[in-house]
């Protein structure tokens, strides 16, 4: 066989430069995740609690009260009183917080809440044609259990 006639390799550089920056990238995200872990404290907790911490411990109540975060059993469970709370208390730090915000904590605050209070409309209508269906189960949640629902009201699955 001649060398003519052998098989000729053709690397692709385009190719290795790509993949080679697809590394960095990953490196590079390992990195950035292995420094936010390190600046967590004990548990997964960040060592500093700031506003934005604030803001999400209040969303995610809301957004859990109002199905979208399931319970420990998988179930979507509704209490619009709770998720109401919720969202009220961001409004009362929206209020009371006033001019006294830096640009983006006033804009994610007024997104949240803004985001939120859309979602309960949304959510409310749903529980309202869910009872309309028939669809709707009412779940007397276990008030010695602190966190799940509200007092020992009527909570709603769907």
């Amino acid at each position: 066989m001649s060398d003519s006639d052998a098989p000729k390799i053709i690397i692709d550089d385009d190719w290795k430069s790509s993949a080679q920056a697809e590394k960095e990238k990953l490196v590079a995200a390992e990195k950035e995740k292995a420094e936010q872990a390190a600046k967590a404290g004990p548990g997964g907790l960040p060592e500093q609690i700031g506003f934005k911490e604030l803001l999400s411990l209040f969303a995610t109540q809301a957004l859990m009260y109002m199905g979208a975060i399931p319970d420990q059993s998988g179930r979507a469970v509704v209490s619009l009183e709770v998720a109401k709370l919720n969202i009220d208390l961001l409004g009362v730090i929206q209020e009371k917080t006033k001019g006294n915000l830096s640009a983006e904590e006033q804009e994610m605050l007024d997104g949240t809440v803004g985001e939120l209070r859309m979602q309960f409309v949304e959510v409310t209508k749903a529980v309202e044609q869910a009872a309309q269906d028939g669809t709707l189960e009412h779940v007397q949640m276990d008030p010695s259990n602190p966190g799940m629902g509200s007092g020992g009201a009527p909570d709603l699955s769907l």
